[in-house]
């Protein structure tokens, strides 16, 4: 198992070298000079826009941080390859580079806003786990059912609506035309998070954007769990253990079940690995201040840094939540286990 995780993380070197090359091309082949981003509608004096490019890495400068000027006395841009290894070389020491717009470290904006996407997103995986792996199982156990027939129809429709119109349908159900039919004394907050003078409690604030995150993935699972289940429960070891004596419900609990859930979890675990990376349609829809709605303001004002800091920290989420799923499958199943052992010897 040691030797199985080693060679994972290894892999993980030329999937972030990858992604940061691609970001780094990405950077400077998209239109638009990002000084002049900076600067906006007003116009720079030639100084400050020089001691800009030479801040930011664009034109080379001398070990004190001066300017250098070639023979014509022009300055000297700096070569595409130097600024991706100094780039890199940052980004392994915990830099990520300060945001055009704002000035600010990127690490700090990082910091702040990702709390708020990894809440979301803890809660919106619970409701997934719960609903999901419950309504599979229920719609397995009462196969062709009334509850059957109503899982399959509640999944067909989560899975064909969008994020975003999901979520605006529930803003305006539960935070407009409940509050109207109530005269304000019901109704969801449907933006932002929970403030010094906020008219909710805090915790209702994260009831509508993680429904809407969880909507379709929810659906998936419970789908996914329904047919694991019924295609254990026609096992000839799940025969056997009917042919024992031992009742529905503990065959379910005892031996089904387990067996069962390790697609749910992978497709679970990588599900959250997604939320980890940042909705951008929920957390814009909701107005939530996190990751995802960071980066998409950043990419309408091409701010580069926040744009590449971010999805690299997402990819690097993503990458430790697949390993641990992985590992997690040795838990689940024993023959995993035996089988990796058996490899290693």
């Amino acid at each position: 198992m040691v030797k199985y995780i080693a060679k994972r993380i290894l892999q993980f070197i030329p999937v972030f070298l990858g992604v940061t090359l691609i970001l780094f091309i990405m950077q400077n082949v998209v239109p638009g000079d990002p000084i002049k981003l900076i600067a906006g509608e007003r116009k720079l004096d030639p100084q400050v826009e020089l001691n800009l490019r030479a801040t930011h890495g664009f034109i080379e400068t001398d070990a004190d941080g001066k300017i250098i000027y070639d023979e014509n006395g022009d300055t000297i841009d700096t070569p595409l390859w130097k600024r991706y290894v100094v780039y890199l070389t940052n980004l392994l020491q915990g830099d990520l580079g300060t945001s055009y717009q704002r000035g600010t470290e990127v690490t700090a904006i990082i910091a702040q806003k990702y709390p708020y996407t990894v809440q979301l997103a803890l809660v919106a995986i619970v409701i997934e786990a719960i609903v999901g792996i419950g309504a599979g199982i229920i719609s397995a156990i009462k196969r062709y059912s009334f509850w059957d027939i109503l899982v399959t129809l509640v999944t067909s429709l989560l899975v064909a609506m969008p994020a975003f119109w999901f979520g605006m349908l529930l803003q305006l159900i539960f935070g407009i035309w409940l509050k109207d039919l109530t005269g304000g004394a019901i109704a969801l907050p449907i933006s932002g998070v929970a403030g010094p003078i906020s008219k909710y409690p805090a915790w209702t604030y994260y009831i509508l954007p993680a429904c809407t995150l969880a909507a379709v993935s929810t659906a998936y699972t419970a789908r996914i769990m329904r047919s694991q289940l019924l295609d254990v429960m026609n096992q000839d070891y799940i025969r056997t253990a009917k042919a024992k004596g031992l009742s529905k419900g503990a065959i379910i609990r005892k031996h089904a079940l387990k067996n069962a859930l390790i697609p749910v979890v992978t497709y679970v675990g990588m599900d959250f690995g997604a939320m980890l990376a940042g909705a951008i349609l929920t957390e814009t829809v909701f107005s939530w201040p996190g990751i995802g709605r960071e980066t998409y303001i950043a990419i309408t004002q091409r701010d580069w840094p926040i744009v590449m800091g971010t999805v690299t920290v997402i990819v690097c989420v993503v990458m430790i939540i697949n390993l641990i799923v992985d590992v997690s499958y040795a838990f689940l199943d024993p023959r995993i286990r035996l089988g990796s052992s058996k490899n290693e010897g």
